[in-house]
């Protein structure tokens, strides 16, 4: 079954709530690696129910629509996809508990043509139940590998942000654990490829991954940490492409560019393998 542009483009994605509370929040938090050091007082404030404030990256858990992809109907070939990019736009700042609401869309499909696969994009407004505030817009690329070819528009595709040519202002590595996909798992992506070594050994893995989406999430610490002083209210976009999988317990090394006018360019490595694992990662922040 192939993808009709139409049906796939109006997808009727229901709105979904979704109320959080102070465990959720710092179990996120532990998710991506907050409260390695126990020592460290700036660290405290994501994992700890005094002055709580929830990590400006949590919003890509809330108000998920699940593996939507599986429904026969999208003619999409679920068992080919990849989540190929993923970002964030922060309009307020998250709560550090709270009610919203998840309002999905798909905004464009790409045919990259026969045998060159498919790509999706989509985004999701996380507003607050009770007032309608819009804290954030998570957008998201998913490459369907088996999908080009049904007819739809070949363009225009999303530019990805340039990586300077030239050695990185900062780098901040930050290890995982090799519990870290059972604990990120928790806050809702309960995917056993992240999980069951049987599962990872079907999708050709040695060993269970870790979530793209936790990795998104080291990264996002990194760069608070960096750039931003440990202050979530001064991350305002956060746009990454993946560009290979983690293993729990790696390093992670991210590498940050300043670029001037509040933005900065970023990528990530693992350490252990020398491969990078995000890569044309752009920052819009708060300078102090």
């Amino acid at each position: 079954m192939a993808i009709d542009y139409s049906t796939l483009k109006n997808w009727p994605f229901p709105d979904l709530e979704h109320t959080y509370d102070d465990a959720a929040t710092m179990l996120y938090a532990l998710g991506v690696g907050m409260g390695q050091d126990p020592m460290d007082a700036k660290q405290l404030p994501f994992v700890y129910e005094e002055n709580l404030r929830a990590l400006p990256t949590m919003a890509v858990v809330l108000g998920y629509p699940g593996f939507w992809l599986i429904d026969p109907a999208t003619g999409v070939d679920w068992k080919q996809v990849l989540h190929g990019e993923q970002g964030l736009i922060v309009h307020s700042p998250l709560p550090a508990t709270g009610t919203v609401i998840g309002k999905s869309r798909i905004d464009e499909i790409i045919d990259k043509g026969p045998g060159k696969g498919a790509l999706i994009y989509s985004s999701r407004d996380i507003v607050d139940k009770a007032t309608g505030t819009r804290y954030c817009t998570v957008t998201g690329t998913t490459f369907c590998r088996a999908d080009g070819g049904f007819g739809g528009p070949s363009g225009p595709v999303k530019p990805v942000h340039a990586i300077p040519e030239r050695r990185a202002d900062v780098d901040c590595t930050l290890a995982t654990r090799p519990e870290q996909a059972l604990i990120y798992r928790l806050s809702g992506d309960r995917n056993p490829l992240h999980a069951d070594p049987e599962v990872a050994a079907v999708a050709k893995f040695p060993k269970p991954i870790l979530h793209g989406l936790a990795t998104f999430g080291i990264a996002g610490h990194a760069i608070l940490r960096e750039l931003c002083g440990y202050d979530p209210t001064r991350l305002k976009q956060m746009h990454v492409r993946f560009s290979s999988p983690v293993f729990p317990g790696e390093t992670i090394r991210t590498e940050i560019w300043r670029e001037g006018g509040r933005r900065a360019a970023f990528r990530c490595w693992v350490v252990e393998r020398n491969v990078m694992v995000i890569n044309n990662g752009m920052i819009e922040y708060v300078e102090n």
